[in-house]
């Protein structure tokens, strides 16, 4: 058996991490970073990551982080993107689909842009992205060392929630059933697929409800865990996916949700 240090270590490994300047990708890039990984973050606003990964770079991590520009909203941003992880590295050894979008209103309001608009970031950017990116992964992907692609699910796409948020909730729905699919498809060109499957985190997505104190208190409320997730168990799923201790999974939805995902609401027989 490896030591631990060898089974959770990404020293050597490249990662791209969609949406990474904010939220659940900033704590997997951290992660990946504190694991020693060159990570490039990119989302639509460049300067963000930048910025972002200067500061990742600051806290001293073995691991480096550089940010720059990509849109995974439409294939001319998909294609610039592709052109430009292609252009800083021959191989990818971690792919982390986290970009997503979000859109809430009442069912008799919800408009019917909002379903192209999720649909086309959430689901078809992340399918798309990885398929343009399978050269690198496969020149990076072996037997004993598999590439690794994670996508971003949500509680709200195994959990019958909506609450308002419609499309959302399905476009998660159907990444977690890409998931699998991909899963199968990929064994045997060594590369996993997994996803998460976050419950409540800070996030600029999640601010309407985790915006303040009183705020997280509500919500952590709700969770059976008592508490809404943090950076590290952001950071400490990435890395066991990522590493070697994570390298027989695939196809798995790995509920980070403090147990929200098995509540059923009441309890049919009880005498409390």
């Amino acid at each position: 058996m490896v030591s631990i240090d060898e089974l959770f270590s990404l020293a050597g490994k490249t990662a791209l991490v969609t949406g990474g300047a904010t939220g659940i990708g900033r704590m997997a890039a951290t992660g990946l970073a504190a694991a020693g990984a060159r990570v490039m973050i990119a989302s639509r606003k460049g300067e963000d990551c930048a910025t972002v990964a200067a500061e990742i770079n600051g806290d001293g991590h073995p691991g480096k982080v550089e940010g720059f520009a990509g849109d995974v909203g439409n294939e001319e941003g998909l294609s610039a993107l592709v052109a430009e992880i292609n252009n800083r590295t021959d191989k990818l050894d971690i792919l982390i689909n986290n970009a997503g979008v979000t859109w809430g209103e009442p069912l008799k309001d919800f408009p019917y842009g909002a379903w192209a608009r999720v649909m086309d970031v959430n689901v078809a950017g992340l399918f798309t992205l990885t398929r343009d990116l399978l050269p690198l992964l496969d020149a990076a992907a072996s037997a004993e060392d598999p590439a690794r692609v994670i996508n971003l699910g949500s509680v709200m796409g195994t959990a019958a929630m909506g609450d308002g948020a419609y499309s959302y909730s399905a476009s998660k729905a159907a990444v977690h059933h890409l998931t699998r699919i991909l899963a199968k498809e990929f064994a045997s060109r060594h590369i996993t697929v997994n996803a998460f499957a976050p419950g409540p985190f800070q996030s600029r997505m999640t601010r309407f409800a985790t915006g303040d104190p009183e705020m997280v208190k509500k919500v952590a409320a709700t969770v059976p865990m008592g508490r809404i997730g943090s950076p590290d168990d952001i950071a400490g799923a990435t890395v066991f996916l990522c590493a070697k201790a994570g390298s027989y999974v695939t196809g798995a939805v790995l509920p980070l949700d403090g147990g929200v995902h098995v509540m059923t609401g009441h309890e049919l027989f009880s005498e409390e």
